[in-house]
């Protein structure tokens, strides 16, 4: 959700004949777009705030933070020109309008949301089109912190999704991400996340979908119809569901609203009927009361359904939350080596689920350039393909063949060029399109 208002934000201020400068040097006006719903990050941000503040340059604050911690962020950046919430990023134009009067100090801070679909936005990937489908959320997670920043849910018509995504595919974008705090959650009249997807995939247009994470609670009552659209070719086999703890105990301290057995059910639903499932689920190290028979619970859990991706978090209590105030807050060298545990398993998981990958053979959309040079190109299943190969663009379907797997990420290589090693990998169910 945060870079989708960032490219809120660039849009409004490009549809307003301001230039983007190309780094913090050249530019008249900051603006930072924040996120705070984990501690380090933000006390990342409000470092970079507290930079701002010394720079002599008027700066502007918006995104999560200041509905979560606005006392932090003033205290870092006292001389702050503006600080807009999520739902203040429709007024940015006339807010800088201010700032250049020389108005200094100003706090927008918006309780009705508005749907952030059918305005102008500047694409930070231009083959990738972030489309939110609502913001907010129906959970009531004693850790969490992202209902003070997002507020309670509130679903954006499916028919203004739908020509969100047709302008998008139509303006040159190969992949739509469907994002919300929950897409799981999502509600429209009688429309749930299935209906919504079904009318998605049914646009006379070329581009795949990934969904975004789907909380268990919310994933239950719709999995069925959830897995049914799943197999459609335009929706990358890739599921986002964390569980949060192993431990049912902590699950319920937690206040999750479901048991690790109904995880356990979904994931095993989902592999049954997708066998090249990409699935990436979320930990939490260190909730208070968590003891050693609580982690291993986790580390068993995580050892048998063998996630491709784990998130994992170490706990840091959120400022206003029900955790915060709990007793039995773990110390933070226990933590820290929890996590560390919990990320060499995940680690060597992640490498014996992408070797399977090794040897398949097929089509790709690449979506962006590596940090190192080459390309990233994604399958059916959403993995990441390293392509050392510099001739191609962005947003090219290529076929390639996987020749090495990383924890991370697999490396191929284009088939064209090595016609001698064209093979199949009979192991691997094999996607022939994409």
């Amino acid at each position: 959700m945060n870079q989708a208002d960032t490219e809120i934000i660039l849009g409004a201020l490009i549809g307003a004949n301001y230039s983007i400068a190309e780094s913090e040097e050249y530019a008249d006006i900051l603006i930072v777009n924040t996120c705070g719903v984990k501690e380090p990050t933000e006390k990342k941000v409000l470092k970079k705030i507290s930079q701002l503040n010394q720079s002599g340059k008027p700066f502007i604050v918006c995104g999560c933070l200041p509905r979560i911690n606005l006392r932090g962020v003033i205290e870092a950046g006292p001389k702050f020109a503006a600080i807009l919430d999520t739902n203040s990023l429709f007024k940015i134009k006339d807010v800088i309008k201010e700032v250049e009067n020389g108005k200094r100090g100003i706090i927008e801070l918006e309780d009705k949301k508005g749907v952030k679909l059918g305005i102008p936005r500047k694409l930070v990937n231009p083959v990738i089109a972030i489309i939110p489908i609502g913001e907010g959320c129906l959970g009531d997670c004693y850790y969490c912190c992202v209902k003070f920043a997002r507020g309670k849910l509130l679903s954006y018509p499916p028919e203004i999704i739908l020509k969100e995504i047709e302008k998008a595919v139509q303006g040159g974008c190969k992949e739509i991400w469907l994002t919300s705090q929950d897409t799981g959650t999502y509600r429209w009249k009688d429309e749930k996340l299935p209906d919504l997807l079904r009318r998605i995939v049914e646009l006379p247009l070329d581009f795949k979908v990934r969904v975004g994470m789907t909380n268990p609670k919310h994933t239950t009552p719709i999995l069925d119809q959830l897995i049914d659209i799943y197999q459609n070719t335009k929706i990358y086999k890739f599921l986002h569901i964390p569980v949060q703890s192993g431990s049912n105990e902590i699950l319920k301290t937690m206040n999750r609203g479901y048991t690790k057995e109904q995880f356990l059910e979904i994931v095993k639903a989902f592999k049954t009927k997708i066998s090249d499932l990409t699935l990436s689920t979320d930990i939490i190290v260190g909730f208070p009361g968590e003891n050693d028979e609580h982690f291993q619970e986790s580390v068993k859990l995580i050892q048998d359904i063998k996630p491709d991706i784990v998130n994992i978090s170490r706990f840091a209590p959120r400022p206003g939350t029900q955790a915060e105030k709990m007793e039995n807050q773990i110390p933070g060298w226990i933590i820290k080596e929890r996590s560390r545990k919990l990320s060499e398993i995940t680690r060597k998981i992640g490498e014996e689920r992408n070797r399977r990958w090794v040897g398949w053979e097929g089509q790709a959309l690449i979506t962006e350039p590596a940090p190192k040079g080459g390309w990233i190109a994604r399958n059916l299943s959403y993995k990441p393909i390293l392509i050392h190969n510099t001739n191609q663009s962005l947003g090219s379907k290529v076929t390639v063949r996987v020749y090495s797997a990383k924890s991370g990420y697999l490396e191929g290589e284009l088939v064209e060029n090595n016609p001698k090693t064209h093979k199949k990998n009979s192991s691997m169910t094999p996607i022939n399109s994409i």
